[in-house]
C-alpha cells in the first residue's frame, strides 16, 4: 500500500477530525449530525494517520510530492 496523501492533506483531515470531536465533546453536535460527521471523523484520522486514501486510488488523485 504506497502512500497517496502528502503532509498538508493528512494535516487538514486530522484538524478536521479534531474538530468534530471538539464540537461532540463540547455538546454543541448531537443527534443525526453528530453520527455523520463522527463516521467522517474516524475516516479522516485513520486515513491521515496511514498516508492513504482508497477514494483517491478510485479518482487518481495523489497529493504526495512527485518522486
Amino acid at each position: 500500500m504506497q502512500q497517496n496523501m502528502g503532509t498538508i492533506d493528512r494535516a487538514i483531515r486530522t484538524s478536521l477530525a479534531l474538530v468534530v470531536a471538539i464540537l461532540y465533546f463540547t455538546n454543541n453536535l448531537s443527534g443525526l449530525a453528530a453520527i455523520v460527521l463522527g463516521i467522517f471523523a474516524i475516516v479522516f484520522l485513520l486515513t491521515s494517520l496511514v498516508g492513504f486514501c482508497p477514494l483517491y486510488t478510485v479518482l487518481g488523485i495523489k497529493t504526495t510530492k512527485n518522486e
